[in-house]
């Protein structure tokens, strides 16, 4: 019986685990748009190893035998493009590869303002020996907009270190395990207010593209911080700058921005309470063999006849279990 083919599009990066995958499918490598062309012909399992390479949908006609596409990242909005959404090619991506580094992110972005670790910085580049005042975390409240894998192991950390936590998501209810109370996206700003720290750990979809707007903004507390490890659309970021020049909310912790990486010219950089990083929340020493052998679990799955885990709703754009 002749082995599938398999192309991964590896961009810059070497491919973790590609000696198992050659003992599993005939595999092809794709390092850019050109050799992307020149590989979908034939190709019945995409794995895009680089999931910010580019060339899919403007090759998209040459997928003549494409069943399966693998995205190793949480969220797939770069890829759900119209001609694949109305496809029969199914979607998975790496649903609990990166919940328990992104869980920590979030908890060490609201350390970083509870703690006042930016006075500390400030008075450490000064070598300035001063006082500065420091809140515990036990009593205060978080809600998490996105109530998945992430969001549901980020509630599960703060709540060990006290935190009251709720979710946002797509409809509200009571009674979930993880979440004293969850309220629907629609009412993001009628309840921002109640909140100590707001994170944004949803999927991009048409229905949370900047559902952190100017309302919900103007609703939060002035002591409030906003963590954002989602995708950087996720906040009307000219909104959220504003309102961080005016201190309306107290900071920001930006794992993501709109666009990225950030323009040296946004205002942002220079905010003493904006903390940004490039992108790498979900990271940690293990993400890269963690996602290899995720990828081969499901390829001995789909080789077997099995429905691979983890598959996308392309109406929705994200995996719906659990949500």
């Amino acid at each position: 019986m002749s082995k599938p083919v398999l192309t991964i599009l590896t961009g810059s990066r070497p491919v973790t685990g590609l000696e198992q995958l050659e003992a599993l499918a005939d595999v092809r490598l794709a390092s850019d748009t050109g050799e992307l062309a020149a590989a979908l012909p034939g190709t019945e399992i995409l794995y895009l190893w680089d999931y910010f390479a580019d060339g899919l949908r403007e090759n998209w006609s040459r997928a003549d035998s494409l069943k399966w596409i693998h995205v190793p990242a949480a969220g797939v909005d770069r890829l759900l493009f119209p001609e694949l959404a109305a496809s029969e090619v199914t979607v998975t991506n790496a649903r609990g590869i990166f919940d328990a580094a992104m869980a920590e992110y979030a908890l060490a972005g609201i350390l970083y303002f509870a703690k006042n670790f930016p006075a500390a910085a400030l008075n450490q580049r000064d070598r300035h020996w001063q006082y500065f005042p420091t809140y515990n975390l036990a009593g205060t409240r978080a809600l998490i907009a996105g109530t998945g894998s992430i969001g549901r192991t980020t509630a599960r950390l703060l709540r060990a270190v006290g935190i009251e936590t709720d979710g946002l998501g797509r409809t509200a209810r009571t009674g979930d395990a993880d979440f004293a109370a969850i309220h629907a996206s629609t009412d993001f700003a009628a309840v921002a207010g109640d909140y100590d720290f707001v994170v944004l750990a949803a999927p991009l979809t048409r229905d949370t593209r900047r559902m952190l707007n100017q309302e919900v903004l103007s609703a939060m507390r002035p002591t409030a911080v906003l963590v954002n490890m989602g995708r950087g659309e996720l906040a009307d970021q000219d909104a959220l700058t504003l309102a961080l020049e005016s201190k309306s909310i107290a900071g920001a912790v930006l794992d993501v921005t709109d666009p990225e990486p950030l323009p040296a010219s946004s205002p942002l950089w220079s905010l003493e309470n904006v903390l940004i990083t490039p992108h790498l929340s979900g990271d940690s020493q293990t993400h890269l063999p963690a996602l290899a052998a995720q990828f081969e679990a499901n390829l001995t799955a789909y080789l077997a006849g099995r429905t691979p885990a983890n598959v996308v709703d392309k109406r929705l754009g994200f995996v719906a279990a659990g949500v």
